[in-house]
């Protein structure tokens, strides 16, 4: 596709959202939800960081954010047990 026509569907959606008006639940239901994987991601860095020396490692990716993200705590403890006795 040529990038002039992209450019011009993109802004003419925005446009459009910008008169008509977003709607806010599943915004802002997407909202939460990158947050929240944001920050799974960022305990998962954490736990990385500290976990090296014990011989913990977990990856990080979106999988692995999505379920320390929405889960908490108790996520990350499980991804450590699945990652240190199953895999």
């Amino acid at each position: 596709m040529d990038p002039i026509v992209v450019i011009s569907v993109l802004g003419g959606l925005i446009f459009l959202l910008l008169i008509i008006g977003a709607p806010t639940k599943p915004l802002r239901f997407i909202g939460q939800s990158a947050v929240k994987i944001l920050i799974g991601a960022i305990f998962l860095f954490f736990l990385n960081a500290f976990g090296t020396s014990f011989g913990i490692y977990v990856p990080i990716n979106i999988a692995t954010a999505a379920v320390s993200g929405l889960l908490g705590i108790p996520g990350v403890f499980a991804l450590v047990a699945i990652q240190t006795w199953i895999i």
